[in-house]
């Protein structure tokens, strides 16, 4: 007894070959972002030097010769992509200042750095590394410089309230921001403890320090100057 083979109406006729799915072909503005974010994720796991154009361009599945007309080769891919992390934090501090009382403000400001570091983590691993090439809009350190100027002149009214001199606000805001931008790389890998707490002990470091300032602080050691 032969058994009966089930026919299906629907499968493809023997003299004819199967249809491959048609590739969705992008645009020149979705190949250049999805090269960004290639780029960004290889950039923070291995660094500038170790990340090859042939890595960046089998990863996004096109040719070399792609990578290179959208960007010019990989300094130029890694040049946009710190430019735009760099904006993206300044604008991340900078917004986040809206509240009236300076305490406040300063509690503002650590946590839209915790909250970038937290959000864009790759983003910030990229930051923090000694670029190898010039970038338009500067180093990590001048990034820390211009959210440094957008604290100043809070300290400045705050000094000139207080009657401080005012011209001081410069180094304090250095001082305070920095504080901030070292502990957030600290806690980059870490993660302990939680952002809210490392935000509320960055500020009570910062305000009950500002709080108790001498106006012409002296040092007790023994050095001569």
């Amino acid at each position: 007894m032969i058994d009966a083979v089930a026919t299906d109406s629907s499968s493809t006729p023997s003299n004819e070959k199967p249809r491959r799915a048609r590739r969705t072909r992008m645009t020149g503005a979705e190949r250049r972002q999805q090269l960004l974010e290639i780029g960004r994720t290889l950039f923070a796991a291995k660094g500038f030097e170790a990340t090859s154009v042939e890595e960046i361009a089998a990863k996004a599945g096109v040719s070399k010769p792609v990578v290179y007309e959208h960007f010019g080769g990989k300094e130029g891919l890694y040049a946009v992509v710190v430019d735009r992390e760099m904006r993206r934090l300044l604008d991340m501090v900078t917004s986040s200042l809206t509240a009236g009382h300076p305490r406040e403000l300063c509690e503002q400001a650590a946590f839209a750095l915790l909250d970038y570091i937290e959000e864009y983590t790759d983003g910030f691993r990229i930051l923090v590394r000694d670029s190898p090439i010039p970038q338009s809009t500067g180093s990590f350190a001048s990034l820390i410089s211009d959210i440094a100027t957008q604290v100043e002149d809070i300290l400045g009214r705050e000094f000139k309230n207080r009657g401080f001199d005012s011209k001081l606000a410069p180094l304090y805001a250095q001082a305070l921001v920095g504080m901030v931008a070292l502990t957030g790389q600290w806690w980059l890998d870490v993660r302990k403890p939680r952002k809210e707490e490392v935000a509320a002990h960055l500020v009570n470091l910062a305000w009950h320090g500002l709080d108790g300032l001498n106006q012409k602080p002296r040092l007790i050691g023994h050095r001569k100057y």
